[in-house]
C-alpha cells in the first residue's frame, strides 16, 4: 500500500477519509486518486459505475440525499475549493443509526471521503465557489430519492455556518422530511 492514508471515521463503521500520496516538485504535482488495488488492500472493494461533479458557490448546502431501493457506495473528493461533507448512518441495526461525520474537503488537503451504502450525504460550500466530484457504485434513478431535512434537530449536524452567510438550497432540498419521519416510515 503506502500510496493512501486511510482512517477510520470516529466509531461509525466503513466511513473512512482517504488522504492519498502526492508527489509534488517545482512543476506541480501528481496524485493516484483511485486506484482499485490500493483501495481493496485498505478495505474498501467496490466497483464504481458512474462518476458526477457539480459546482456550487459559496453558502450552497447540498443534500442530505440517498437512494432508497439502489443504495450507493460513494468516493467523494473536491478539485477546486472546499466543503463541509457530511454522511448520516442510516443503516437500521447500526449501533451508530442517526450519527453523523463530518469532514472538510477541500482541493488544498486532498482528501477524499468514503461513503458506504445506506448513508444520506451533504455538503456546504466554504469558498467562493467549489466543484465536487464523486464516484458511485450504482447509477442514479432519479425515481428513487431520499433525503433528510439537513437541520434536522435529531440527528443535529453541526454546519460551520459563518457569521453572515446565507444558505442556498434547492427546492427539495428544503423539502424533505425529519429523521424521526425516516425511522417511522
Amino acid at each position: 500500500m503506502g500510496k493512501i492514508k486511510v482512517t477510520q471515521c470516529g466509531d461509525i463503521e466503513g466511513l473512512k477519509v482517504i488522504e492519498p500520496t502526492v508527489f509534488g516538485d517545482s512543476r506541480g504535482y501528481f496524485m493516484e486518486t483511485y486506484n482499485y488495488n490500493d483501495f481493496k488492500e485498505a478495505g474498501i472493494d467496490v466497483e464504481f459505475v458512474q462518476d458526477n461533479q457539480s459546482s456550487s458557490r459559496y453558502g450552497v448546502l447540498r443534500g442530505l440525499h440517498f437512494q432508497i431501493s439502489y443504495p450507493q457506495d460513494k468516493l467523494v473528493r473536491v478539485v477546486n475549493g472546499e466543503v463541509f461533507d457530511v454522511a448520516v448512518d442510516l443503516r437500521e441495526g447500526s449501533k451508530t443509526f442517526g450519527k453523523w461525520y463530518g469532514v472538510v474537503l477541500s482541493a488544498e488537503n486532498k482528501k477524499q471521503f468514503f461513503i458506504p451504502k445506506g448513508f444520506a450525504h451533504g455538503f456546504l460550500v466554504l469558498s467562493e465557489n467549489a466543484e465536487f466530484t464523486y464516484k458511485c457504485s450504482d447509477f442514479y434513478h432519479p425515481n428513487d430519492e431520499g433525503g433528510l431535512i439537513w437541520n434536522d434537530k435529531d440527528i443535529n449536524v453541526e454546519w460551520p455556518i459563518p457569521e453572515g452567510m446565507e444558505l442556498i438550497f434547492s427546492d427539495k432540498d428544503q423539502k424533505w422530511g425529519s429523521f424521526k419521519e425516516y425511522k417511522n416510515r
